[in-house]
């Protein structure tokens, strides 16, 4: 395991770190003195067991349902880490031409990815309704 606060430059514009944020996304909340990891572990339990439940009630297309278990096993990904050791373990870290993107982990892939398709699926059918 890499130790906290090191880097491994992969690329010129990529390297893999290990940080660990106390916050929300882009560290929001990271200093607010400790009540933010109950908050994000309750939203990310609540929000999985509500798309669980519509999983379970069914939904429209597959596209959907793939949707959902991606921002399902984002939000559970990162719950553990909350839960194991009190924050987010996020190791990808983007770079270029002294522009920094706050670095990641691959349970916040699954999230974007997840709520991508969900706005895709979205618009998707918008499109239909206005062709009838």
């Amino acid at each position: 395991m890499l130790p906290l606060h090191d880097r491994i430059e992969v690329t010129p514009f990529f390297d893999l770190v290990h940080t660990l944020n106390l916050g929300a996304a882009f560290s929001f909340l990271a200093n607010a003195g400790g009540w933010q990891r109950h908050f994000f572990t309750l939203l990310g339990l609540l929000v999985s067991f509500f798309l669980i439940f519509l999983l379970w009630r069914g939904v429209r297309s597959r596209l959907e349902t793939l949707a959902y278990v991606f921002i399902v096993a984002g939000a559970l990904g990162n719950v553990v880490d909350r839960l194991r050791i009190g924050a987010v373990i996020d190791f990808l870290d983007f770079h270029w031409y002294g522009r920094h993107w706050p670095a990641f982990n691959s349970a916040d892939c699954f999230i974007v990815i997840g709520v991508g398709i969900m706005v895709f699926t979205s618009l998707m059918r918008q499109g239909h309704k206005e062709d009838v």
